[in-house]
């Protein structure tokens, strides 16, 4: 008996050595993906052009590689075309993993996803009412488009909270879903109105709900870092919160949470970044679903654990689904929403299928 705390310690640092070794491979790969798609694009560079490129920027790095004979043109492609790109796509994918994760969790429903309080359709609202009006200037480094889609997305946040008059317990979170499919309903047929109106603006307003990349910007890294680093490192490090809340509310009381203040903070916190990764990139569906399901299957059940997992994940997913979009049918670009929709419709389909097999059985 006396050993068995030294025991359980030495589990535990296992457990975080597991852990570090998991999160230093999805680094690496993550860091090989960025060097690889730097160098992708209608103008090509090799893998080894691509490196230099970025070491000339890297403080502690550059002063080791020596400069290589580029043309600098392509240091402009690289530095004010691609790496944006390629920097916001991966944080959006961060943020929508971690935000999937966290919903699941809270909401208890595995099949919950960033978009279901109806956020994405109060952006598209703004989006759409900025492209029909033909807005050109925006605020906070986005674009009028943009800027009005985090406006709308924080006043659904607003009418969700307000309309149920939000206590945070579970009867109040079934109020929130409600309201939030209502809200989405209501929104979508003023959309439909407006296209009806403005035929000329239907594809533009189409493909942003598509979601794209095509107009990263530093000035839009630098809006959406200022949300995406609190609220995500706030969100990472509420695992054990999270595992708590899903063991049920009676037993997250018992141990002394007050279950429906930390639901609201996480709830606020989450659509928060939803906003944001919305307002920077359109509406992205099934990353926030696909890569915690996937982690579960990969046996990463504990919050605590899945959920830095999921950051690096769905950076590395939805940089890779990014690339695809851009280069597959080049100088023709996919809308990253729809490479999404390929890999997430069917592991929809397939998870909707085994949970009614493990019901009937």
């Amino acid at each position: 008996m006396a050993n068995s705390p030294d025991k359980h310690s030495q589990h535990e640092s296992l457990h975080q050595v597991g852990l570090g070794k998991i999160l230093a491979l999805l680094v690496v790969v993550f860091l090989g993906l960025v060097i690889f798609a730097v160098g992708l694009g209608s103008s090509s560079l090799r893998t080894r052009d691509s490196f230099q490129i970025l070491a000339e920027r890297l403080p502690l790095i550059r002063d080791l590689v020596p400069r290589a004979e580029i043309a600098d043109k392509y240091r402009v492609i690289v530095f004010q075309l691609r790496l944006p790109r390629i920097i916001l796509s991966s944080l959006t994918g961060a943020a929508l993993a971690i935000v999937g994760a966290v919903f699941q969790a809270v909401f208890r429903n595995p099949l919950a996803d960033p978009h279901i309080l109806g956020v994405s359709s109060g952006a598209a609202l703004g989006a759409t009412i900025a492209i029909v009006a033909g807005l050109g200037t925006g605020a906070l480094g986005l674009g009028a488009v943009g800027f009005l889609a985090f406006i709308f997305a924080l006043a659904t946040i607003g009418l969700v909270y307000t309309s149920v008059g939000f206590a945070g317990d579970e009867r109040a979170i079934s109020s929130m879903l409600l309201v939030g499919v209502a809200l989405g309903t209501l929104f979508s047929a003023i959309i439909s109105l407006l296209m009806l109106f403005n035929n000329d603006e239907i594809k533009r307003v189409y493909m942003w709900t598509l979601g794209s990349f095509n107009s990263a910007s530093w000035d839009k890294i630098r809006f959406f870092s200022l949300i995406f680093l609190p609220c995500t490192l706030y969100l990472v490090f509420q695992g054990r919160t999270l595992n708590l809340l899903l063991a049920g509310e009676e037993e997250a009381m018992s141990l002394g949470l007050e279950a429906a203040k930390v639901r609201k903070r996480l709830i606020l916190v989450s659509s928060l970044l939803v906003a944001a990764s919305i307002a920077v990139s359109g509406i992205i569906g099934f990353v926030g679903l696909v890569i915690p399901q996937y982690l579960r299957i990969l046996g990463q059940h504990d919050l605590r654990r899945q959920l830095p997992l999921a950051g690096l994940a769905g950076a590395i997913f939805l940089l890779l689904c990014d690339t695809a979009a851009r280069t597959l049918l080049n100088p023709l670009e996919i809308p990253v929403g729809i490479i999404t929709s390929l890999f997430g419709v069917p592991y929809f389909i397939y998870v909707i299928v085994k949970q009614r097999l493990q019901d009937r059985y």
